[in-house]
């Protein structure tokens, strides 16, 4: 198997214990004969030497890639692009990113072995300047490179949402069909058509026009754009307007249908009257009629808002009457139209549960899709139903059709393993047939709902190197922002990063439109320690976070995540940082989002109030969010190196209270209960002569009740009785001063719950990672109360929960590690 040893250079990159191999955008010298050489052809300009090895392997002996038109209909044309160019989706438990419904990714038939991570990376002083060059790059370019690569994407990751039309013959009379046989009309007999219309001055009967248009939509396809540019041609359409209330219904759709074969643009002032027209016969048309226009509308990607209004209550009224076959088509225009009628949504929901059985696995995947693009609501009980047919079928289910079940799946949040399992073991063998939008929803599906499967993500990370180029800055973004999520980096991790993270240094100039985009991608990479510093830089300037604020989704708490990782996790970072006001309002918002909403829950009220009465009080326990950024709070407890709990928490009340110059006389029988670790009754003991405030009162009595827990909770060498606390003459601890406090190790207590995991598993999610990777870099000592453990022990006995708690506060190994 031939190889090549390919050189690159790197931008910076910093990482906590690795650094990503990234590939670096040209440097200054032959760059524009590197440049070209790439536009010409893409696979020979990636093998260029540049600097840091990487192994391609060229022609592998054994690879083929498998053609499969059943499950896209365009990937021979995918396929022959592929050749000529390939090179190279709130606050509180889950961490939505703006656009979490997106992300793609794309892998590639490529074998190579991964570079080892370089370690102990030095910033690369230079990076900057290049960055620089790359922006001024890419902005001057935007423009024309965003046109040239519409057509490029529309014809490598866009497939034909129409494919359920050839699955019944009845769908003829329904939608427009592009693949009509039609017998090819000369040129000369075109000029001889448009001559006589210039003769006859425009003078024509409808039926005549009608049928001069259908003529000439059938000149060959490269002769269309020269037609309708044709001042005749122009003729031909005043004269069919000037005299449109006098076409027949079947006339208007004949002239409309060719229209769509022309490529007549959907702006055209023909098409103009030709709406106006059918708004004021819809209701003297017939539902057939109806549905066939609103397909050569769409064919014509001309928005006609008034018109599907008028559709949708046409069909609302003769419900009853809808075949399959129209109830199909129904719901496919209403999700190209991006709107979901409010009064069709029940019956539409009834409909799928009463034909599911007798959709075919195409209808279902545009049922599924219909339903995606409108927004429509969908009840669990439906979803189900359509997720236990397609799971016992996937195997025969075209790979188009089931992306558009698993869109549906995952905005209905639907958890179904039957399906997510049967995905597992036929998935993986189709990616690399698959296009980057098809494997990037199935990506995103995957993260979006919390279930990883190793082997879809292989697969996909396997395919993606070599298909990276057709990732818009989206997908890019989105396939980072998956893998990040799951926590997954895979085998050939070295080069499926750097693939992304070139590809995001490509597609900058799409993130002044769309920087929701590169928020998702570097948060992604910052769940699985990849901090690409060029692209941080440019995030957290001033100018991009102006940006955020025209973007559609609240991306402040995205940048608030970002800035805080990076300040944390890269101390050698010069870059840009966001401004202070940002940060402080941010952290107001999420403290007041836990008090509101996560510092109430059950689970942790039970878990705060045990540790207080456990440890003695209030000022031993504070629930709160030792980082806001990372939006899931804490419960922090200090301890001694010998194991005796700290207070620390100056700012309860109660604490406030009793904190003060009391006393307490140590005599015989006290030191003697402390070091026997007894729970005797303390009324022997000698207090100060101070009368005792109804606070010292109650803690006293929260005290006691924990004081016959004890017997169960001894800690061995720790002694001292959870229920008894001795206070000093003189002042507090809180008081001492630094010098005089000793050594202690900091508990960041977490209490989690399934939404901080992989769906069915104990495989935390990328942003509790991050999270917890964070807390011990600060000093923290993590301990966890999972939720498979914690959630079924407060059904139980008062004195199992304590004795639990206990067993993890007081775990010596935690002693050990600090």
């Amino acid at each position: 198997m031939a190889t090549v040893l390919i050189c690159r250079r790197f931008p910076r990159l910093s990482r906590v214990t690795t650094f990503v191999t990234t590939v670096k955008r040209e440097a200054e010298s032959g760059n524009s004969q590197r440049k070209q050489k790439k536009e010409e052809n893409p696979e020979t300009a990636n093998t260029e030497p540049q600097s840091a090895a990487t192994i391609h392997l060229l022609n592998p002996l054994d690879y083929r890639v498998v053609y499969n038109p059943a499950a896209y209909a365009k990937s021979r044309a995918a396929s022959q692009q592929h050749t000529a160019r390939s090179s190279g989706q709130a606050l509180g438990d889950t961490f939505t990113s703006p656009g979490t419904v997106q992300v793609q990714h794309t892998f590639g038939p490529t074998s190579s072995q991964a570079l080892p991570p370089i370690r102990n990376a030095l910033p690369n002083p230079e990076a900057k300047p290049l960055l620089e060059q790359t922006l001024s790059h890419c902005f001057s370019a935007a423009q024309s490179k965003e046109e040239a690569e519409k057509g490029r994407e529309r014809h490598n990751s866009k497939e034909d949402p129409r494919t359920f039309q050839k699955g019944r013959p009845e769908y003829r009379s329904l939608c427009y069909d592009r693949f009509e046989p039609l017998d090819t009309l000369s040129l000369e007999e075109g000029d001889l058509i448009l001559d006589g219309m210039v003769v006859s001055e425009g003078n024509q009967s409808p039926g005549v026009i009608s049928d001069d248009f259908c003529q000439l939509s059938r000149l060959p396809a490269a002769e269309h754009a020269a037609l309708v540019s044709d001042p005749r041609f122009n003729m031909l359409c005043s004269c069919a307007v000037k005299n449109i209330r006098a076409f027949s219904t079947p006339e208007l759709i004949g002239v409309l249908k060719a229209c769509v074969r022309v490529g007549v643009p959907p702006t055209h002032r023909l098409l103009n009257a030709w709406e106006n027209e059918f708004c004021r016969r819809a209701w003297d048309m017939s539902l057939e009629q109806l549905l066939l226009v609103a397909d050569c509308w769409r064919c014509l990607e001309r928005s006609v808002p008034s018109y599907l209004s008028i559709l949708f209550s046409y069909a609302n009224m003769h419900w009853k009457d809808l075949t399959l076959p129209q109830f199909v088509q129904l719901i496919y225009i209403i999700g190209e139209g991006r709107r979901s009628p409010m009064d069709l949504a029940q019956k539409m929901e009834s409909m799928i549960l009463k034909c599911l059985d007798s959709f075919t696995l195409e209808e279902v995947g545009a049922v599924c899709l219909g339903l995606f693009k409108s927004l429509s609501g969908i009840s669990d009980h439906t979803m189900r139903r359509i997720a236990d047919r397609v799971a016992l079928e996937m195997e025969d289910m075209s790979t188009y059709a089931l992306v558009n079940v698993l869109k549906v799946l995952r905005y209905t949040r639907m958890d179904h393993l039957p399906l997510l399992k049967e995905l597992g073991k036929v998935i993986p063998a189709r990616i690399p047939t698959v296009n980057i939008q098809g494997i990037m929803h199935i990506t995103l599906s995957c993260s979006s709902l919390h279930y990883f499967d190793e082997g879809i993500m292989a697969a996909v990370a396997m395919s993606l190197p070599s298909k990276v180029t057709y990732c818009r800055s989206k997908d890019a973004a989105k396939f980072l922002w998956s893998f990040g999520c799951l926590d997954y980096e895979p085998p050939n991790e070295e080069e499926f990063y750097s693939s992304l993270i070139e590809q995001m240094h490509r597609k900058l100039h799409e993130f002044r439109k769309f920087p929701e985009h590169l928020l998702t991608g570097l948060l992604g990479l910052a769940f699985v320690k990849r901090f690409p510093e060029e692209l941080i830089d440019y995030a957290l300037r001033d100018e991009f976070v102006q940006r955020t604020r025209g973007s559609k989704y609240e991306l402040k708490k995205d940048l608030f995540t970002l800035g805080k990782s990076v300040e944390i996790e890269c101390p050698s970072y010069q870059g840009s940082h966001l401004p202070t006001h940002l940060y402080q309002e941010m952290t107001e918002m999420a403290l007041n989002f836990a008090e509101q909403e996560i510092y109430v829950r059950p689970e942790i009220v039970e878990a705060t109030s045990l540790l207080e009465n456990m440890l003695g009080g209030p000022e031993y326990v504070k629930s709160h969010m030792i980082l806001p950024h990372t939006r899931s709070s804490d419960l922090e407890v200090h301890l001694a190196m010998d194991g005796h709990p700290i207070p620390f928490n100056s700012k309860d009340p109660i604490a406030d209270k009793t904190l003060k110059d009391i006393g307490v006389s140590l005599t015989d029988d006290l030191l003697t209960q402390l070091i026997k670790g007894s729970s005797t009754n303390l009324s022997s003991v000698a207090v100060g002569n101070k009368a005792k405030t109804p606070g010292e009162e109650k803690r006293e009595e929260a005290r006691a009740r924990c004081t016959g827990d004890h017997a169960v909770l001894s800690r061995g060498a720790l002694t001292t009785d959870i229920g008894l606390e001795v206070e000093p003459k003189s002042g507090s601890w809180l008081e001492a001063s630094s010098s005089q406090q000793p050594r202690k190790v900091k508990l960041a207590i977490q209490v989690s719950n399934k939404n901080h995991y992989c769906y069915c598993s104990k495989r935390l999610l990328g942003l509790h990672c991050l999270k917890r990777r964070q807390l011990r870099q600060l000093g923290y000592v993590v301990v966890e109360l999972p939720f498979w453990e914690w959630f079924p022990l407060l059904k139980r006995t008062r004195l199992e929960k304590l004795s639990y708690l206990h067993y993890k506060v007081f775990d010596p190994a935690l002693l050990r590690r600090a």
